[in-house]
C-alpha cells in the first residue's frame, strides 16, 4: 500500500469512490503561468454534496469509535506517503497554482508536518477528574469529536490549508468534507488519493470539487449533520458563513484576511530586517494572508533601509514556477493583476513614489514585477486592503507609540512583525500589537507546532499546535452520583 504511486485524479472523492457530478458537468483548471487548460474536473452540484454529507455522517461513528492509536497510525501512513510523493505533489501544485517549485516543495513538507503533528496529538486528548462537591459524587470530563466537519480551503496554499484542518479533525475523530478552491482542486485530489492508499476509511475524508461555492455551502450550512465549519479565505465570505452557521449553531473556525505591519526600529539589524521583509513579502508572489502589507521604518534609517531593500528586491527573478531560477511566479489570475494595479494607481495618485517595478513583468500575462513604493500614507487604499501581490509599501514613523497606534489602526489582526535589538522593546511591542501572531526579528512565522489564527476581523479559533485539535472536540461533563 505504501509503495503505490500517486494517481492523477480529476474526479471528486466521496465515500471512497472517485465520482463525477450527477449532471455530468465539469470545469477547467488553468495554469496561471501559461493560461492553458491543464485538467477538466468534476463539477459537483447540490445533490452530490448531500451525498457526501451522508457519507461522512455514516462514517462518523466508526471513525470516532476507533481507539486513538488506530487513527494516529492511519495519519502517520498518510504523512509518510505525502513525503514519499513530495516531488509529484509539488509539480501538480506549481502547475495549477503557479508558485516556484522550491516553494511548492516547501509547502508539501509543511503540509505533511501538520499530518505528523496531529497523528501524535490524537494520543494526547485527555479529559479530567474534578474534585467532587459531595462525597457521593464523582465528576469528570470527556473530550469527544465534534462530528462531521466541512472545510473550505483557498487557492494560495492548496495543500497546507487542507492538512492543517483535516489532520486535526481526523485525529480528533471527526469525518471531513473538503471543498478546495475551484482554482486549485488537483492538489486536494492528489492528497485524497494518498489518504485512500494510507487506509483512511471510505467516507472519513471526502473532497468535493465544484466551480460554484454556493453548491457546497447551501446544503452544508442547512444540514444539521454537519456540526462544524472551518474556513480559510476572505473576511467577507467568512462573515457570510458565520451568519449562516447561526441557524443550526454550528461550531465555526475562521482564518480570514490580514493587513500585516512590518516595523523596523532604528536599533534593528538592518540586513536581517531586509531579509525578513523579503521572506515575508515576496513569498508566493505576495499572495499570503500573513504577508507584510505595510512596512514601517523609523525615519532616521529609512534611506539606508530603502536602498538595501531595493537592491535585494531588484535581484528577484520573475518567471514560471517550473524555472529553476524563478523567485516569483505569476499572480493567480487577471483579477488579481487588476487589483494590484488599482492599488498602485491609487497610492501614486496620493503621493507615493515608485522606487522599483510598478507594472507587469516583461513576461506579460499575470507576471507582475517585484515592486516597492515609498511614501505610503495610512489613508491610501493600499494601506487598508490586502495587496496580495509582490508590492511593498514603505512608511516612515517617528516614535514607538506612534507606530503601534498606526499598526493597530485596522480591522484586521492576523500577523505582525517587528525588528529590534532592544529586549525591553520586544516585550512592550509584542504585548501591545493587536495581532494573533507576532514575529520578532523574523519574517517566517508559520509552523505546525505554533498556533495560527487572528484577532478582530481576521478570524476565530486557532490552527496547528496543541490548541488546534481543541477546535474539533467537545467537552462533555459527566456527574456520577449515588456512590
Amino acid at each position: 500500500m505504501l509503495d503505490g504511486s500517486i494517481s492523477y485524479q480529476t474526479d471528486a472523492y466521496v465515500n471512497g469512490d472517485w465520482i463525477t457530478a450527477a449532471s455530468g458537468a465539469r470545469f477547467d483548471v488553468i495554469n496561471p503561468a501559461t493560461g492553458e487548460v491543464i485538467a477538466s474536473v468534476s463539477d459537483l452540484g447540490h445533490l452530490d454534496v448531500e451525498r457526501a454529507i451522508a457519507a461522512a455522517t455514516a462514517a462518523f461513528p466508526g471513525w470516532s469509535g476507533r481507539i486513538a492509536i488506530d487513527r494516529a497510525n492511519a495519519l502517520k501512513r498518510w504523512f509518510n506517503l505525502i513525503l514519499k510523493h513530495e516531488e509529484q505533489l509539488a509539480q501538480i501544485m506549481t502547475k495549477e497554482q503557479g508558485k516556484p517549485l522550491a516553494e511548492a516543495r516547501g509547502e508539501i513538507r509543511y503540509a505533511a508536518s501538520f499530518v505528523e503533528w496531529f497523528s501524535e496529538e490524537a494520543r494526547r486528548v485527555y479529559g479530567d477528574v474534578i474534585p467532587a462537591h459531595t462525597t457521593e459524587t464523582r465528576l469528570l470530563t470527556l473530550k469527544q469529536a465534534v462530528g462531521v466537519v466541512a472545510a473550505i480551503t483557498p487557492w494560495n496554499f492548496p495543500a497546507a490549508m487542507i492538512t492543517r484542518k483535516v489532520g486535526a479533525a481526523l485525529a480528533a475523530g471527526c469525518t471531513v468534507l473538503v471543498k478546495p478552491s475551484e482554482l486549485t482542486p488537483l492538489t486536494a485530489l492528489a492528497l485524497a488519493d494518498l489518504a485512500e492508499k494510507a487506509g483512511i476509511p471510505a467516507g472519513v475524508f471526502n473532497v468535493v470539487t465544484t466551480s460554484d461555492p454556493e453548491q457546497f455551502s447551501v446544503p452544508v450550512m442547512s444540514s444539521f449533520d454537519v456540526r462544524k465549519i472551518s474556513f480559510t479565505g476572505s473576511t467577507a465570505v467568512g462573515k457570510m458563513l458565520l451568519r449562516r452557521a447561526a441557524d443550526s449553531v454550528k461550531r465555526v473556525s475562521l482564518e480570514l484576511g490580514g493587513n500585516a505591519p512590518f516595523i523596523v526600529f532604528d536599533d534593528a539589524n538592518l540586513e536581517a530586517a531586509v531579509e525578513g521583509a523579503i521572506a515575508s513579502k515576496y513569498r508566493n508572489a505576495g499572495q499570503t494572508c500573513v504577508c507584510s502589507n505595510r512596512i514601517y521604518v523609523q525615519e532616521g534609517i529609512l534611506p539606508r533601509f530603502s536602498a538595501l531593500f531595493a537592491e535585494r528586491v531588484s535581484q528577484l527573478q520573475v518567471g514560471p514556477g517550473t524555472s529553476s531560477t524563478c523567485d516569483i511566479g505569476p499572480l493567480i489570475n487577471q483579477k488579481a493583476v487588476d487589483k494590484v494595479q488599482r492599488l498602485i494607481k491609487n497610492a501614486t495618485e496620493g503621493g507615493a513614489k515608485v522606487l522599483l517595478g510598478g507594472s507587469l513583468s516583461p513576461l506579460g500575462g499575470t507576471f507582475f514585477a517585484p515592486t516597492i513604493l515609498i511614501g505610503g500614507q495610512d489613508s491610501m487604499d493600499i494601506s487598508k486592503e490586502e495587496i496580495f501581490g509582490p508590492v511593498s509599501v514603505l512608511y516612515s514613523f517617528t516614535t514607538e507609540e506612534e507606530v503601534i497606534q498606526r499598526a493597530n489602526d485596522t480591522a484586521f489582526g492576523l500577523a505582525a512583525y517587528f525588528y529590534t535589538q532592544n529586549l525591553a522593546r520586544s516585550w512592550r511591542v509584542s504585548e501591545q500589537l493587536e495581532y494573533g501572531i507576532v514575529g520578532i526579528n523574523t519574517g517566517l512565522i508559520s509552523t505546525a507546532v505554533g498556533p495560527f489564527g487572528g484577532m478582530k476581523e481576521s478570524g476565530l479559533g486557532r490552527e496547528g499546535s496543541r490548541y488546534g485539535i481543541d477546535e474539533y472536540l467537545e467537552t462533555k461533563f459527566v456527574c456520577v452520583g449515588g456512590l
